[in-house]
């Protein structure tokens, strides 16, 4: 795996129901694919996996998939704080033809390093699908050691990426150092990916390229290259568009710059809310910064 990887949002209608917008995921997934990005990932954190339905998440699985007809990869998320859960999710997303398989570190029961070897391998071994596990302890409440990441390895091929959201750069060196071309190091923070991809790292699993999909690419592009220079100025001149999207809660803010542009609602489900007017200035400061090309 290597490139730009966006966590799709999922567009929702302002109705009562708040239901799914499939007309705007439609189009959001043409977008991506004209902006030459090499995969998408529905129903993560991004896509407000844990306020769709089982049913919802799938037919998302199902909708990119087959509007993106093979195009780019399609990898679903399916991980739940259940190991039987995520392996049902998991079997139900590969018959609905996805490439691969992201899975998060089980959350809210914080199990032991232990049990996070247990759940991982029962996972991995349910399944053939490539799988993506997603480190993110501020979300999840639990931390995946390097050390069992590496058990994880050694006994189960089909995991064959990471995205790493420790915010730790140091984290990502330890990892690429570790594992070389084994394990593909995926960073899970926009702002993060030029230090990780330095590092020895293969790309992002970005929320920015929701937006801004070929210009983020672009940046992943001249970095894995070792066009530092050029990279380094890519990466720059979006550094305020990714901050901007982390002042709140992550959709939130992405969901707001999308809406600006005219591409679908704002509409988060709760217990998240619609960013607010603050977060909506900064955001539209960050990109007329951006295109008005300040570094």
């Amino acid at each position: 795996m290597e490139g730009t990887y966006t966590a799709l949002v999922t567009p929702f209608h302002d109705d009562a129901s708040q239901s799914i917008d499939w007309e705007a995921l439609e189009a959001l997934v043409d977008e991506q694919i004209a902006g030459q990005v090499a995969g998408l990932f529905p129903c993560g954190t991004t896509g407000e996996c844990p306020t769709l339905s089982q049913e919802e998440q799938l037919d998302v699985v199902r909708s990119v998939v087959l509007r993106s007809q093979g195009r780019v990869q399609v990898f679903a998320g399916t991980g739940t704080n259940s190991t039987l859960h995520t392996i049902e999710r998991c079997k139900d997303a590969e018959r609905a033809g996805v490439h691969g398989l992201m899975v998060v570190c089980p959350y809210y029961s914080k199990p032991s390093q232990e049990g996070l070897l247990r759940h991982f391998l029962a996972v991995a071994g349910s399944v053939s699908s490539p799988i993506v596990i997603y480190n993110i302890p501020g979300r999840t409440g639990v931390d995946l050691l390097p050390e069992t990441l590496e058990k994880i390895c050694v006994r189960a091929e089909n995991v064959v990426a990471v995205k790493e959201a420790t915010g730790n750069v140091i984290r990502s060196q330890m990892l690429t150092r570790a594992f070389g071309d084994r394990l593909a190091v995926l960073s899970g923070d926009d702002a993060l990916t030029l230090p990780i991809v330095a590092v020895g790292g293969r790309g992002v699993i970005s929320v920015a390229s929701n937006l801004l999909p070929s210009e983020v690419s672009r940046a992943t592009s001249l970095a894995l290259e070792g066009a530092l220079a050029k990279a380094r100025r890519a990466h720059l001149a979006l550094l305020p568009v990714f901050e901007s999207m982390f002042l709140e809660p992550n959709p939130a803010p992405i969901k707001a710059a999308l809406a600006m542009t005219g591409k679908m609602t704002d509409i988060v489900r709760a217990p998240l809310v619609a960013a607010s007017e603050t977060t909506r200035a900064a955001i539209r400061s960050a990109l007329e910064q951006f295109r008005r090309g300040d570094a």
